[in-house]
């Protein structure tokens, strides 16, 4: 299956959507997806979704603010934290036991500190604020290999303008999922999200 960089986030699903739901993703072509912590039962859908994807999809956790919280998404089998902000000791935990970290970062500062402490790629948040010309600004001091993805405010209506200055990926949050949508909604999303990515890596 084609790798995309799009992370589909599942804030606020519970347990018993989990499996359906990125059953749903995966077979869009979508294998990234993040269930934020602060969703019900969090660790639980992450565990779920594992035992039933582990082997088509690389499923993670969002909203991890503490090392304890990287423990806890370890112990279900989750591959990869995303987190709101630049925190060294999340990303170092993230490290230590070899998941893949993607920090939110806003500023330079952010950027150098989450790439010193060991990130994966960087998480730009909220990417509607920082606009594509901040992002253009940074991506000029940045690492060239290190893969930017653009999260919060992306949707596949804006992907061009974030191809353009160098973003490899997207985090998808309301535009795939919110509570209650069912899981044929989202696959339908989800399989609009790959067509818009696929033209603008292929342009």
């Amino acid at each position: 299956m084609t790798h995309r960089h799009i992370i589909a986030i599942l804030r606020g699903i519970t347990p018993d959507e989990a499996v359906p739901v990125c059953t749903a993703l995966v077979d869009a072509g979508i294998t990234l997806i993040e269930v934020p912590l602060n969703s019900p039962n969090a660790v639980d859908s992450i565990g779920r979704a594992v035992k039933a994807l582990g082997d088509r999809a690389e499923i993670g956790a969002g909203t991890v603010l503490t090392p304890e919280d990287v423990r806890a998404v370890a112990g279900a089998g989750g591959t990869f934290i995303v987190s709101p902000d630049t925190n060294p000791e999340v990303i170092q935990e993230t490290v230590r036991l070899g998941l893949k970290s993607y920090p939110g970062v806003f500023s330079p500062s952010d950027a150098f500190t989450a790439i010193r402490s060991g990130a994966t790629g960087l998480k730009f948040f909220p990417a509607e604020v920082l606009g594509a010309k901040g992002i253009k600004a940074m991506k000029a001091v940045l690492p060239p290999a290190l893969p930017l993805y653009a999260v919060g405010g992306a949707n596949p209506d804006n992907f061009g303008e974030f191809f353009a200055v160098g973003c490899a990926g997207f985090g998808l949050g309301t535009y795939i999922y919110t509570p209650g949508r069912s899981a044929e909604e989202v696959g339908t999303r989800a399989r609009r999200a790959v067509e818009a990515y696929d033209k603008g890596t292929s342009t």
